[in-house]
């Protein structure tokens, strides 16, 4: 079995050689250490790790939280975020990076080791959803998940919120197992007490396709749209 590969960005070489230190102890695979922005991205191109560990206070240039919204524009990698500043408006920025888990410097080795197993602990659940025994999850592709039981669609763990007409198109184009449906027949079954216009249904096609980034649903004009 391959070993998590982890990104160390930190400015502070001391610190740095002793996170890579406590990780190689603990069997991890460090794939680089960087020191500011443009290593980090580098970096990351170059041999994509599973997690990083991201100093916040990078020095002079753009700092970590900045470093990782840049790299969340082409991946989602976990972040864990390491800092000497604990204070509200830094941590409201970092927040919204959703990182899976902040350490506070000084830290020790047990805090290093047992955050990064409950971060694969949370990157195990997505592989468990997609191989459910019960098949209660539909894997729509390109990390797009589908509870069928309780109509809840997430990107990965995160619970994406869909409306009452939206949870109803996504099921019915799911169970028709990959084989379009007429734009006729979606009117019918979502709509079957009343006519509506054509621009409500292509509105709502349209609004779940965004939700899934205009990526799984394939429309096919004139006749019907398909997963």
């Amino acid at each position: 079995m391959s070993k998590t590969k982890i990104l160390i960005v930190e400015d502070e070489s001391i610190v740095a050689l002793d996170i890579k230190r406590i990780l190689l102890n603990l069997e991890y695979e460090v794939t680089d250490t960087a020191n500011d922005y443009f290593t980090a991205i580098s970096s990351v191109q170059s041999n994509k790790p599973d997690i990083i560990f991201m100093d916040i206070n990078l020095g002079k240039g753009k700092d970590g939280i900045e470093t990782v919204e840049e790299i969340q524009k082409n991946d989602n990698i976990p972040i864990i975020y390491i800092t000497a500043y604990s204070d509200e408006f830094t941590i409201k920025r970092a927040i919204k990076t959703n990182p899976t888990g902040y350490l506070l410097k000084p830290f020790k080795k047990e805090e290093i080791n047992s955050i990064i197993l409950l971060t694969l602990y949370k990157l195990n659940q997505i592989i468990d959803i997609s191989f459910n025994k019960d098949n209660a999850y539909y894997n729509l592709g390109c990390d797009y998940y589908y509870d069928l039981a309780n109509e809840i669609l997430f990107y990965k763990t995160k619970a994406i919120k869909l409306g009452v007409k939206e949870k109803k198109l996504l099921t019915i184009l799911i169970e028709a197992k990959g084989q379009i449906v007429s734009f006729s027949e979606l009117e019918y079954l979502l709509w079957p007490d009343f006519p509506i216009s054509d621009s409500t249904l292509r509105t709502l096609i349209y609004r779940l396709r965004a939700k899934l980034e205009h990526k799984l649903i394939e429309t096919i004009p004139n006749v019907g749209c398909r997963i």
